[in-house]
């Protein structure tokens, strides 16, 4: 059976299309060859530093001559990398480390908290672990009521709280950051006129006060710092305090 006048022409129009693809396809090949590149190179001498990460994609058997800065550039670029993994690592050691300390601590405390058999007891243990366990610079607990000087606790009424601290508070939620010199002196009576501090609310149901932490650095208590232990704490004396007696009752 012999092919038809259609068929032959279309056989010969798809062989002329596959040739003209390769020719394509050499002419391409052609213009991008060794040579090409390394004049581009030359041309270009900063083309590595514009893109560094090319290094990654380059496989050069070292031995000597003009390959040896293009080695030394991926060693340095390695051991950058190295530094930079090692301190990202040491950051983690050390926060776990820390994390770790304040675990334990926190777990210290909560314990000597529950074992109070007044609320001027929970008020000297706590004063006693932030300055003795945890170090911080300055600490208060106030637990709002009616002052009348002989509890044996800082008690302020939630009014005067409110107007000496109220826009630390808004919404009633922790709070970590540089306060003002008035704030400050507030919390902390014996704090110099710049630094830092977290507050946390005691509520349970109602609120019942406050519990803070100071530094005399002003960035220690920053937004980004974690309040994670202190609101655990806040929590659990929030929840002891109604159940506990006045020291002078």
């Amino acid at each position: 059976m012999s092919a038809s006048n259609e068929q032959v022409a279309a056989a010969k129009v798809g062989a002329e299309q596959v040739a003209a693809a390769q020719a394509a396809a050499k002419e391409l090949n052609t213009d991008l060859n060794d040579e090409t590149v390394r004049e581009y190179l030359k041309d270009n001498d900063d083309f590595l530093q514009r893109n560094p990460d090319m290094l990654d994609y380059l496989h050069i058997s070292h031995a000597s001559g003009s390959a040896v800065s293009l080695v030394e550039k991926q060693v340095s670029v390695l051991r950058e990398r190295n530094i930079d993994m090692r301190r990202r690592l040491n950051t983690l050691t050390g926060n776990a480390r820390e994390n770790d300390k304040l675990y334990e601590q926190t777990s210290k405390l909560v314990l000597a908290l529950m074992e109070a058999d007044s609320v001027e007891a929970l008020y000297r243990v706590f004063m006693a672990s932030m300055r003795e366990d945890f170090g911080v610079d300055h600490a208060c607990m106030i637990l709002y009521g009616e002052t009348t000087g002989s509890e044996g606790y800082r008690t302020e009424t939630q009014d005067n709280a409110s107007k000496e601290i109220g826009s630390l508070f808004l919404g009633h939620k922790p709070v970590s950051g540089t306060l003002r010199k008035e704030e400050l002196k507030y919390l902390f009576p014996d704090a110099g006129e710049t630094g830092s501090a977290a507050l946390m609310p005691l509520a349970n149901g109602a609120q019942l006060g406050l519990i803070a932490v100071g530094s005399t650095d002003a960035n220690r208590y920053n937004k980004s710092v974690g309040t994670l232990f202190l609101s655990h704490i806040a929590d659990v004396i929030a929840r002891l305090l109604p159940h506990l007696h006045h020291g002078n009752d």
